[in-house]
């Protein structure tokens, strides 16, 4: 067990320390078995922070520590380096969320919040006196790159994947390219045709000789993992087997497929979709004809088949709108005397798109609001639409509308085929049934399974340049673990006792990764883990009768103790705010705070500056001297002293 063990709780500038009694917290864990440094910090996180941590670690010998502050999400690896750079394993670490979990759960109650943030992180004291020292995996990786569908995402993502030297097969399962792009005719914001748009994208994938086009091809199986996987691809009667190091997902959407008499679709050749009224403005010249009759006016409803409250397709499909109105300006540009109606619920047309929304109003667009629970009525007299609807711009106004065309906005859906490919590849899906990755802002375009991306609009709905910047987010993540030809891969993996194993098979049959198959061994069969596949989810290891397999880092010894930690009894007396919460008494000492609020003291040190000011005098971004400035104010170390002479920004001074 670790005896000599460093303990850190971040005041968080206040997001913490303002709930939790942190500086009472510090003496408490100095009491803890094994704790040698007990400390609580403004800022965990920050350059000096870190640097104090790494001079303790060298000079008292720490052999792990903790870190008491915001969520392991954000700064796990920030606190891994520390530990890295100070000579400690950074294994031997553990970080304790009293942020999220603490402080902003419980602000309502201060003392229950501290309550809460001593047990847990007695708990990770408990941990980290069981941490072992792991050592990341190695293995080798093949640099190739299968990308699963030839849409303009994939398309872009293979040219991009081949310039950095990576050899790419781009399977695709239509007979052409380009997907949906291909067949949208002008897009925006360029007015370039779609197919111009595919056109130049092929001819730049046929001048790279390492990229391998396969289409009509069917993705039947895959196996291994990350930089060793194979892949097999059906090419009409002949099956190929591909092995690469790592696959990209660009699958792309389909259309909604409106119902059958849903806004009387397929029950008049005047309701049709927006895809199919686009192809039929592009091969229209002079006049608007559908089926032989002359088209004057289009009504366009929107949301169809998304947005629902009740049904499958409850998310906004977000480029309807914009593909709507772009529709409409065409329709006025190309054709004479057009007249359009737009029945919508929201506009969304965001960013440079408002400008679109804009022209349209312009050029006597009219938009007519209603609501989920009072929808459109298209009703049909001799094949020809009339549309009933309430308009709640003009209080609830009942309007009736003739036209000659009914367009529904369709929104996007996943491809029919998505489960299919999702069985293969293990790769979750969402409740919008779109596949998932592991976090929207952190990790935007990997999954759970190592080596396996996803961009474009098969993860959800997007536009076509969003959809590229997607998939070329996930060729760059690709290049960076393939471009040294070996990839290290995280420890914390599944692991068997071979003296305790029986092989029942039960592990394997839980694990959803196939990560564990059965080997002989000292005459008997045993569960062996392949280290690259496994995801470190732990589901296996309660399902052994003989508990022969564990996860590394958490261990039997290091739940348990947690546990122990958790349960403890908190002796919390009611928080005393001490002179160093209240600086009323004046700035004694910034020691320990950020360096940056040393030098902003200095400066304000018998001087009344402004913000420009003070970034002027110490040569920093004003940007960045109002963050320190203001929390600085906050816990009291400066002061307003009023208006400048301009009246233009307020001065600060340094509290006496």
């Amino acid at each position: 067990m670790k005896q000599r063990i460093g303990v850190y709780i971040c005041h968080c500038g206040g997001n913490i320390s303002d709930y939790v009694d942190v500086e009472q917290l510090g003496k408490l864990m100095a009491k803890e078995n094994g704790v040698l440094i007990s400390k609580n910090v403004m800022f965990a996180c920050s350059d000096s922070t870190q640097k104090e941590i790494e001079q303790d670690i060298e000079e008292n010998k720490l052999d792990s520590i903790v870190v008491a502050s915001c969520s392991p999400k954000l700064h796990t690896h920030t606190f891994r380096n520390v530990a890295i750079r100070a000579g400690l394993n950074p294994y031997n670490y553990t970080q304790v969320n009293i942020r999220e979990q603490c402080s902003w759960a419980h602000s309502d109650k201060p003392m229950d919040a501290t309550i809460k943030a001593y047990g847990l992180i007695r708990a990770g004291i408990n941990r980290v006196s069981y941490s072992e020292v792991l050592e990341s995996l190695e293995i080798s990786a093949q640099k190739v790159v299968a990308i699963i569908g030839a849409g303009v995402a994939g398309m872009r993502a293979a040219v991009d994947l081949a310039r950095m030297d990576n050899q790419v097969y781009l399977i695709e399962k239509g007979n052409t390219v380009g997907g949906h792009v291909a067949q949208a005719g002008r897009l925006f914001p360029t007015n370039e045709n779609g197919k111009e748009v595919v056109d130049r994208l092929y001819q730049r994938i046929r001048q790279q000789s390492n990229i391998t086009l396969f289409t009509n091809a069917t993705l039947e199986k895959v196996s291994g993992s990350i930089g060793n996987f194979w892949i097999e691809v059906k090419l009409g009667s002949e099956e190929l087997k591909l092995n690469v190091g790592s696959v990209l997902v660009t699958t792309g959407f389909d259309f909604y497929d409106p119902k059958e008499g849903e806004f009387g679709y397929r029950l008049s050749d005047r309701v049709i979709t927006l895809p199919d009224f686009n192809k039929m403005v592009e091969n229209s010249k002079g006049k608007l004809i559908h089926n032989g009759k002359s088209v004057k006016s289009v009504a366009y409803i929107y949301c169809v088949g998304n947005r629902q409250s009740k049904g499958e397709n409850r998310y906004c499909s977000r480029q309807c709108c914009t593909a709507a109105i772009h529709s409409s300006l065409h329709v006025h540009e190309k054709f004479e005397d057009m007249t359009a109606y737009h029945l919508f619920r929201d506009i969304r047309t965001y960013g440079k798109q408002e400008l679109l929304y804009q022209q349209s109003s312009k050029n006597g667009d009219i938009y007519i609001r209603f609501e989920e629970k009072e929808p459109p009525v298209v009703e049909l007299k001799n094949g020809n639409p009339t549309i009933k609807v309430k308009d709640y711009l003009t209080t609830k106004r009942e309007l009736t509308l003739d036209t000659d065309l009914v367009v529904l906005v369709t929104g996007m859906v996943p491809r029919t085929d998505s489960n299919s490919v999702s069985s293969k590849l293990k790769i979750p899906i969402g409740i919008d049934r779109f596949f998932n990755e592991i976090h929207p802002k952190l990790k935007p375009v990997e999954t759970v399974i190592k080596g396996v991306y996803i961009g474009g609009a098969c993860q959800g709905p997007k536009n076509i340049n969003e959809s590229v910047q997607s998939a070329l987010s996930g060729a760059a993540k690709i290049n960076a673990t393939l471009k040294s030809g070996n990839i290290n891969l995280e420890p914390i993996i599944a692991r068997v006792n071979a003296d305790s194993c029986l092989w029942c098979g039960k592990c394997a049959e839980v694990c959803e990764y196939d990560a564990i198959s059965s080997i002989a061994n000292g005459g008997k069969l045993i569960a062996e883990v392949n280290k690259a596949t496994c995801k470190g989810c732990g589901i296996c290891a309660p399902t052994c009768p003989s508990n022969a397999i564990e996860l590394a880092q958490f261990t039997d010894n290091e739940i348990e103790s947690m546990i122990d930690g958790l349960m403890s009894k908190a002796e919390i007396s009611p928080r005393v705010e001490s002179q160093q919460n209240n600086q009323k008494a004046g700035v004694q000492s910034l020691a320990g705070y950020p360096k940056i609020w040393r030098t902003i003291a200095n400066a304000l040190e018998g001087n009344t500056l402004t913000i420009p000011q003070i970034a002027e005098k110490i040569d920093q971004e004003a940007s960045l001297v109002t963050w320190h400035l203001m929390t600085m104010n906050r816990y009291g170390f400066v002061e307003s002293a009023g208006l400048n002479d301009n009246e233009d920004y307020f001065m600060y001074k340094l509290k006496k």
